[in-house]
């Protein structure tokens, strides 16, 4: 499949024609490319959008979320299609991004209702003034979106910058190029404007600088790795504009003995290995109370050994393919640092070559115990199906341990205490906290992080404030 840029409302290669490959994670094998573009096609893309802006940001509130909600119309009919795509594009099960489509969608049907109920605030003086808040859209914003949840989270940035009456830069993935371009397709069928949605294909470190360093583009949400989210920083902060950052994590899954055991378990293997580990939000290290430490490690150990690795569109399949060669050997450098370290691998530690697809990228769902809370395991994001576990014995000392870490993205509590699971949640140092549960999302609430896991928050108003300007009016009475 030979992707290309969308631009001003047609698709068009890259300027200077230079290509990159695109290989599928589950066999390896090369079967697409898209462009290496570099800063003349963000160029190209930023006047398509700048020339768009005035239409666009005085287009009624209505007839934008018309628009936006005929493209969340146009996903759920390419349901399967957009699915399929996902599956071999990314090397996720193909039963998982059936589920992802769904929630591309809600993300335009969202964020269009928004587009007519998003107000201004008023504020009356006692009779002295009274002060009104105008909200602006910025003009032209860069969306960055990463390739664990391709088009999930492409939308999730894109949608509410449209819905605000911004024109967008994006650029997905140079890993995940495919379900963005055919999103471009639906917009074109829902009668978006020409210009308005801008995709440019190709690498962060050319494409993807040349929109964070564009001098007229105002703002750039970015989703991705906290290294990358340093540099985008630091090329941004001086240009005063404004940058939302959802980065990485680590983060823990706390089980006390009075939970409901049989669930935690259940819900403790879905939100390890779901995606091959690669979701922002999957606990990497599980904190066990001592009293039931070896029963719920056993029975980790059992569901996970049980678990299918292999061919992504097989509707058994549970854990698919590493999304690239590069990230691959990443994660087997994880495990291999770990074993330095003094782990104990409890189960899984190598790769895997299932029947057919000896070529591709796969590997074993992992268990790591004993390791010292201090070392780089237990510090540094691995991405992977990779997993530590670990007794304690009080409240105290599972706080210190959850929190030993410079990420603050999301925690898991499992306690059927009342006192205890609000306590806890106001103490973790994470932006979100789930008790007894895990990845039940509210599209109203904000979604981020704290420390290295990022800046800002996403989600509901948050993200249409974001996307906005703020002007204050005051008229003395």
């Amino acid at each position: 499949m030979k992707v290309q840029n969308f631009i001003n409302g047609e698709f068009k290669p890259a300027i200077s024609g230079r290509l990159i490959e695109n290989r599928n994670p589950s066999n390896g094998q090369m079967y697409g490319s898209l462009p290496d573009s570099d800063k003349s096609d963000v160029e190209e893309a930023f006047l398509a959008a700048e020339a768009a802006f005035p239409a666009w940001s005085n287009t009624p509130s209505e007839e934008r979320f018309k628009i936006l909600n005929a493209i969340a119309e146009g996903i759920d009919s390419l349901r399967e299609e957009l699915a399929l795509a996902e599956s071999i594009d990314q090397g996720k099960p193909l039963w998982l991004a059936k589920s992802e489509m769904i929630r591309a969608s809600q993300n335009f049907r969202f964020f269009a209702t928004a587009a007519m109920q998003f107000s201004s605030e008023s504020h009356a003086s006692e009779n002295t003034s009274i002060n009104y808040t105008l909200r602006s859209p910025i003009g032209v914003v860069g969306c960055i979106s990463p390739w664990n949840l391709p088009l999930y989270l492409f939308t999730w940035k894109v949608a509410p910058a449209l819905a605000a009456g911004n024109c967008v830069v994006a650029k997905p993935s140079e890993f995940t190029p495919v379900t963005a371009s055919m999103l471009a397709n639906i917009c074109i069928a829902a009668k978006l404007p020409s210009g308005v949605l801008n995709i440019v294909q190709g690498l962060g470190s050319s494409a993807g600088e040349a929109i964070v360093s564009h001098p007229k583009i105002k703002a750039i949400s970015f989703t991705g790795g906290t290294d990358t989210g340093k540099n985008i920083a630091s090329i941004a902060a001086p240009m005063f504009k404004k940058i939302s950052l959802e980065l990485g994590g680590k983060n823990p899954t706390i089980i006390f003995a009075d939970s409901d055991l049989e669930k935690a378990i259940k819900t403790t293997v879905k939100s390890s290995f779901m995606n091959q580990g690669e979701i922002c939000l999957c606990g990497s290290r599980v904190f066990v109370e001592r009293p039931v430490y070896e029963r719920v490690k056993q029975s980790l150990l059992e569901a996970v050994n049980a678990m299918k690795v292999g061919d992504p569109l097989h509707e058994n399949t549970q854990v698919g393919a590493i999304v690239s060669k590069q990230h691959f050997d990443k994660v087997l450098a994880h495990i291999a640092l770990a074993k330095k370290e003094g782990a104990t691998v409890l189960c899984g530690g190598e790769s895997v070559e299932p029947e057919g697809f000896a070529l591709g990228w796969y590997i074993k769902p992992t268990i790591l115990e004993g390791l010292p809370p201090n070392c780089r395991t237990n510090k540094e994001e691995i991405f992977g199906p990779v997993i530590s576990i670990a007794p304690f014995d009080t409240e105290d000392e599972v706080l210190a341990m959850a929190n030993n870490t410079e990420y603050g993205l999301a925690a898991t509590l499992w306690t059927e205490n009342l006192s205890r699971a609000h306590k806890m949640a106001q103490q973790l140092e994470t932006g979100i906290v789930w008790i007894n549960c895990w990845l039940l999302r509210d599209l109203r609430t904000p979604f981020g992080g704290v420390k290295s896991s990022g800046l800002g928050r996403e989600g509901g108003w948050e993200a249409m404030r974001f996307f906005t300007e703020a002007k204050n009016v005051c008229v003395a009475l």
